[in-house]
Formats: C-alpha cells, structure tokens, sequence
C-alpha cells in the first residue's frame, strides 16, 4: 500500500508526482517513524524475554563472587602460608594463574578466584543469550508474524542484536556492583586501574563469543543450546591447554578467553594486543555473516 502512488498513472507535467493523495503522502511521511516503532518493538521484545535470565544469571555469577571476595577476611593468613605451595604446581599453577600472582593479597585472590567464575560464567550467559535469538523464530513458527511487520529483516536483526548486547551490559554492570560491595565491605587495597581493564576485556570477550553464537543461530532452523555451550566449553579448555602445553603458546590468541585472562591483566596490566584486534575482528564478522545469512535464508514458517 505504501507504494501505491507509484501505479498512479503519471503525466507530462513535472510536478505529477505531487498529485499523490494527500492522505497517502501522509502515509509515506510516517513511513520511518513506523520502522523505527517496530524496531524499538521488536528491541523491547527481547529485552521482556530474557530478563528473568538476566536476573537470574546475574545473581548466582555476582552472589557467588560476592562470596569469593567476603571469604578472602577469614583465609588471608592461611593463604599467605600456602603461596608458595600454589606457585610452585606446575601446569596446574600456570593454567589458572597462580604462578603470577600472590593469593594473599585481594588483587591475586580476585584475580584467580572470581576471575575464573566470572570469566566462565559470563561467556556462558553470552552464549545462552545470543544461541536462539534468531532459530527460535523458525523453532517457535512464529518468523510469520515477525516479518509481517513494516520492517526490514535486517533491521529485525539489527534490533535482535542491540538486545544481545545489552543484555550483556546489564549483567557486567550487575555483577560488577556486587563486586565492589563487596570490596568496600572488606576495605582492602585493590588497584581499580586493572579491575576496570579486567573487565573492560571480559566484555569484548562477552561480545566476541556472542557474536559467534548468533552468527551460528542464522544457519539454525532449531534451537541448539547444547551447541553453544559445548563451543564455550572448548574455548575454555583450549585456552588452559594453550597455556600448558609450550607448543600452543604460540596459538592462544585465537581463543577468546586468551586476552581477557584475569591473572595476565592484573599481573602485567597490559592488554594482549594481537588476540583483542582479532576478537574485534572476528565479532564484526560474524555480526556481519549473521546478518547476511538470515536476510537471505528462505525461512520455515
């Protein structure tokens, strides 16, 4: 309908254009801000969905390294007496980082301790959000409805994804709150500068798998949780066998969890330049294959 002065039979005078209905001219002038509700809509949509999942990860991953970090108190003097026991285990030591930092101070415990839980968690809840954000429509037969809408698919995608995204904002902001209440309640020394910088890492990383999940969803026609699950699971060990065994060291950077590694960050203090440029790299390739996939994927309704 929107197109329908086009058909109107034109004329030789120039201006035939503007003899379009007054009221379709209307039409079209309102043509962008009805795109853009449907965008804001759909956006709105998947925010509604997931944020039970969000509070629910949110919680278990931030409450558990609340926990972590108000237990630090209690073991700081029997930590101090095992350092030297931690550092010295080997792959064991170098895998999580325990031969780099001291887990008697608050920055080595956090670092080895929540580092590791927020690290796995939150690439799990990456993985979780962005998995079916495009097969469900397919899974669910609802891609009928969603594409019947005065919007583009790739504007549907565009919005799906900004929903992915801040999804994955909100849960870092979660569980980074709860992390601070619980430094302040302890009121030990933490340099900030590198806490940021963790997480700062930890949220490309987010960002990065996400986008390898939803790059995987536009191929799908079911929802496969199990898949991306199992391809974060194989990032993890990949990456603690790369830092184990010599012969990969060379190699770590083609895993995600390579430059968001909590005891490099706060050990060093500097950023694994080479693996983030290739996590930015392979996020706005996959974003971009995502994309292309489902605007031309022939959907099942």
């Amino acid at each position: 309908m929107k197109y329908l002065c086009i058909f109107i039979p034109a004329s030789n005078e120039p201006s035939s254009r503007a003899k379009c209905p007054v009221g379709m001219r209307g039409y079209l002038a309102n043509d962008t801000r009805v795109r853009r509700i449907a965008v804001f809509t759909i956006y709105r949509h998947e925010m509604r969905e997931y944020v039970k999942s969000l509070v629910i990860w949110a919680l278990c991953v931030g409450s558990v390294g609340l926990l972590c970090i108000l237990l630090f108190s209690g073991l700081k003097e029997s930590m101090a007496e095992m350092t030297e026991s931690f550092a010295s285990m080997g792959a064991f030591s170098d895998a999580f980082g325990m031969s780099q930092l001291s887990i008697a101070t608050l920055g080595g415990f956090y670092a080895t301790e929540v580092g590791t839980i927020h690290g796995l968690g939150g690439a799990m809840f990456a993985a979780v959000i962005s998995a079916n954000m495009l097969s469900k429509e397919e899974d669910g037969h609802t891609s009928e409805f969603l594409f019947s809408l005065p919007i583009a698919r790739g504007k549907a995608v565009l919005a799906k994804w900004s929903a992915v995204m801040s999804h994955i904002l909100l849960f870092n902001l979660l569980c980074v709150s709860l992390y601070l209440v619980g430094i302040f309640v302890l009121g030990e020394d933490m340099d900030f500068q590198r806490f940021l910088l963790y997480h700062g890492m930890q949220l490309l990383m987010q960002f990065e798998i996400a986008g390898i999940c939803f790059a995987m969803s536009a191929f799908q026609r079911k929802n496969k949780l199990g898949l991306a699950l199992g391809a974060v699971l194989l990032f993890y060990a990949y990456d603690l066998m790369a830092r184990v065994i010599p012969d990969l060291s060379d190699c770590k950077l083609f895993g995600p969890f390579s430059y968001a590694n909590a005891a490099d960050l706060f050990s060093t203090g500097e950023i694994y330049v080479e693996a983030a440029a290739l996590g930015i790299v392979v996020l706005a390739a996959c974003v971009g294959i995502a994309h292309v996939a489902y605007v031309r994927k022939d959907l099942a309704v």
